[in-house]
């Protein structure tokens, strides 16, 4: 997989900053939040929405804070420590835990896969190893997003966390947003499914490839 945008940092913020709202209402999407895009963009202008679940515009703001913590901090190096900052920040009085990583059992519905309890040397070594691959920035960035969906290393939050994460990798090496559109969302959640009970991520991989990275053409 060749790196689909060759951007630098200050363009591919640029980007990022103006598809944030789509970014962050894609993620509560993924998620299972019922909201729609108008009323993401509200409870971002700082506005009050009737009929929403308190859950689901909670989401909504700790993806935001999320967001800003990264954009803030982008040139800052991406550890396990910045992973759980960002799972603290998403997971906020949601998770029974957050910002650390889980220390017990879950099980992830629609699929007989129990991850492991993860033990912090072991994420460390996975993350490093796909970090160091002389694979492009664009796969690798899609691999941190899938393992950290898969193994499940929080004890909420994982899907945003690992969005969130792949594309601070994405952003900083000016390579475009991991953003998996909402049309997208049945053919993604299936294919997901697939990769939790197989460990095969090929074929998730080459569909995330073709139409969940997003950038911009730029005149040099």
């Amino acid at each position: 997989m060749r790196d689909k945008y060759n951007l630098s940092l200050k363009q591919n913020i640029f980007l990022a900053k103006k598809r944030l709202v789509q970014n962050i209402y894609n993620s509560a999407r993924l998620e299972g939040c019922n909201v729609t895009f108008p009323q993401t963009q509200t409870i971002l202008d700082g506005i009050s929405v009737a009929g929403l679940k308190m859950d689901d515009v909670e989401v909504i703001l700790n993806l935001r804070d999320a967001w800003g913590y990264v954009l803030k901090t982008i040139e800052e190096p991406l550890t396990l420590e910045y992973m759980d900052k960002i799972n603290e920040y998403v997971s906020r009085n949601e998770s029974l835990d957050w910002g650390v990583l889980r220390y017990g059992e879950v099980g992830i519905s629609g699929t007989s896969y129990i991850p492991p309890i993860p033990k912090r040397d072991d994420v460390i070594n996975r993350l490093n190893h796909i970090m160091g691959s002389d694979k492009s920035i664009t796969e690798k960035s899609i691999e941190l997003f899938l393992y950290g969906c898969r193994s499940q290393n929080y004890w909420d939050g994982n899907k945003r966390t690992s969005t969130i994460f792949a594309n601070k990798y994405l952003i900083v090496n000016g390579k475009g947003i991991l953003t998996v559109p909402e049309d997208k969302l049945l053919i993604f959640n299936q294919l997901l499914l697939d990769y939790y009970e197989s460990a095969n991520w090929d074929e998730i991989k080459t569909f995330m490839y073709e139409n969940c990275i997003e950038g911009m053409s730029i005149n040099q």
